[in-house]
């Protein structure tokens, strides 16, 4: 019995740190924080469907792989994240690649954060929507990773490259997807109160 008190004391206090913690951007009003976060997801609707077309990487041998790339992106949380689900099949239907992620807005510091979680690695990169899409990039020691994404009429082409300093790019990815209907996916289908 002490030893659940104790344990429902810390929760308290911990649960109270966590509360204080989100609490204090700027004082604002949750209604205010969401309204400005999907103001700034906006910007990154364009993205929102069910994405489909082939896609290449260059394994760590020096061979190219090949896929057919899905993406399904969808609005969560009154539209303030975006979630994205994207799958890799093999030519005999077999998933070989499968990541997640979201993209949040921060009002407090204006930064977008891409939290993406594939093969067994897990982090959290900054997104800068463009005109016509976004970059978003991993630091990797000297190297830069960067992830350079158009969406327009209908399409979505990603590459990606390795950037080392004072060196040509190198391309190590690319994906041409086309939008093939929309989706009500990650909204959909939540539990009922009944």
């Amino acid at each position: 019995m002490i030893r659940h008190l104790l344990v429902m004391s810390a929760l308290l206090i911990i649960g109270g740190l966590t509360l204080t913690a989100f609490g204090q951007q700027g004082g604002q009003d949750p209604a205010t924080l969401i309204a400005a976060q999907r103001e700034a997801m906006a910007r990154l609707s364009i993205m929102d469907g069910v994405w489909r077309g082939p896609a290449w990487t260059i394994l760590p041998s020096g061979e190219k792989h090949t896929v057919t790339q899905t993406e399904r992106i969808g609005p969560f949380l009154d539209g303030s994240v975006k979630v994205i689900e994207g799958r890799g099949y093999d030519p005999d239907g077999k998933v070989t690649f499968n990541a997640f992620g979201t993209i949040s807005y921060n009002p407090a510091t204006r930064v977008y954060t891409f939290h993406a979680y594939a093969q067994g690695n897990v982090g959290d990169f900054v997104l800068t929507p463009t005109a016509d899409g976004y970059v978003w990039e991993i630091p990797a020691g000297s190297m830069t990773i960067r992830y350079t994404a158009v969406i327009k009429d209908g399409a979505l082409r990603e590459v990606g490259d390795r950037i080392m300093p004072g060196k040509e790019p190198v391309r190590f990815f690319e994906m041409n997807l086309k939008r093939v209907g929309d989706t009500n996916w990650p909204a959909a289908g939540a539990v009922s109160p009944k």
